[in-house]
């Protein structure tokens, strides 16, 4: 009986073993897991870059206050984002320092499309790159798009006047930018409609030339383009005769024939001479 006892006792103790030592084994297994999945997450490659601390305003001049350095995986950093501190900011001296052109929310990377160049200010000709120059259009609610034009917009011209002894509205011009409004450069406070006097547009030297001209010749007319639209225009000209659907009727002047008259016996004959004024 105590043979048969410590028989069970041994089963019972051996059972009770080896499913403490399976258990231990699974543990195992999932921390070496866990710690495996941990050991990939530390390796993500990261890289410090600056965002906006508070929300920065069109104008505004940047300091250290305004930035915060966060760590972001490599893979998802703009290129024009900044890594260096004194990149961004300058020594902050003799105007070495950057100005905000684009308003920035909270946790915005900042970019060197959203700041000048060190020691520039936000006025238009910061926005201006190397051959472009600033024109400035007269527009009214009509020629202007009803106040809808922002800066950063892409415009078409038309021309409306005199073309010999008809009027004539004609496609000079496509897809202009448009860097100011009246004296505004600052497209992000402007959210609703105002009626502008003036647009400036950056072009090249031969634009302004053909603007100038054109606008002292007729009228100009800006058509808004759509914010991805880069497409082009056949050439568009198009007359009062065009939209009433009238044809032009071209006279044709009859030749002028000149003769002399002769007779040769009883006939008479008209023989052709050059006309003569």
């Amino acid at each position: 009986m105590r043979i048969v006892f410590a028989l069970v006792l041994f089963l019972g103790v051996a059972i009770a073993g080896g499913a403490v030592y399976l258990a231990m084994q699974r543990f195992n297994q999932y921390e070496t897991a866990l710690a495996r999945k941990n050991t990939g997450a530390v390796n993500v490659n990261l890289k410090t870059v600056f965002v906006a601390a508070k929300p920065l305003e069109y104008g505004q001049q940047l300091t250290k206050e305004d930035i915060r350095a966060v760590k972001v995986p490599l893979d998802a950093v703009p290129e024009t984002a900044f890594a260096e501190e004194a990149t961004l900011l300058g020594s902050g001296k003799d105007r070495d320092f950057r100005t905000v052109i684009r308003a920035m929310d909270p946790g915005e990377f900042i970019m060197s499309t959203k700041v000048t160049n060190l020691g520039e200010d936000a006025g238009v000709s910061s926005r201006l790159k190397a051959g472009m120059r600033a024109f400035a259009i007269s527009v009214d609610v009509a020629s202007g798009v009803s106040g809808f034009l922002r800066p950063g917009d892409h415009v078409d011209v038309y021309w409306t006047g005199r073309n010999r002894d008809e009027t004539v509205t004609k496609l000079i011009l496509e897809s202009l930018t448009l860097i100011a409004i009246d004296q505004s450069a600052d497209g992000g406070k402007r959210n609703r409609a105002t009626v502008a006097r003036t647009v400036t547009v950056a072009a090249n030297a031969r634009t302004i030339a053909a603007l100038v001209q054109a606008q002292s010749t007729g009228k100009l007319l800006l058509s808004l383009r759509g914010i991805n639209d880069d497409t082009t225009t056949a050439d568009v000209q198009v007359t009062k005769d065009d939209f009433l659907g009238h044809e032009k009727v071209i006279a044709k002047k009859e030749k002028e024939v000149c003769t002399i008259k002769t007779r040769k016996g009883a006939e008479v004959v008209f023989i052709p001479i050059p006309c003569s004024n």
